[in-house]
């Protein structure tokens, strides 16, 4: 049986605080959002992450969930994919809550969540 994923956010490298900020401004200007600030990132809704400096991935990355982020990890190690685990943030019980996978997509990273 195959995971569920669905589309988090995509996050958008930007150089600076600033250029986030315009950014994200834009994006909810053009889409009727509302925006949030961040410590690390503006967001434009909940679809756009305007990253105040770059990150992981050429241009940004592209944040999936999924309910079951332990089975949806082994799924994706089934298909050959690796896993930065520098990057994996857990719950207080120990348990993985998202983790980065390894190489960049399209110029993206991918960074999975648990929902």
């Amino acid at each position: 049986m195959s995971c569920k994923f669905e589309l988090e956010h995509i996050g958008i490298n930007q150089a600076n605080a600033e250029e986030a900020a315009k950014l994200a401004d834009l994006l909810c200007a053009m889409f009727n959002l509302t925006p949030k600030h961040g410590n690390k990132s503006e967001f434009a809704g909940p679809y756009f992450e305007c990253m105040k400096s770059p990150f992981l991935g050429t241009n940004g990355h592209i944040a999936m969930r999924t309910p079951d982020l332990a089975a949806a990890m082994e799924e994706l190690k089934g298909k050959g994919y690796t896993f930065n685990m520098d990057t994996a943030g857990y719950n207080e019980d120990g348990s993985i809550k998202n983790v980065y996978l390894d190489g960049e997509f399209g110029g993206f990273a991918i960074h999975i969540m648990q929902k």
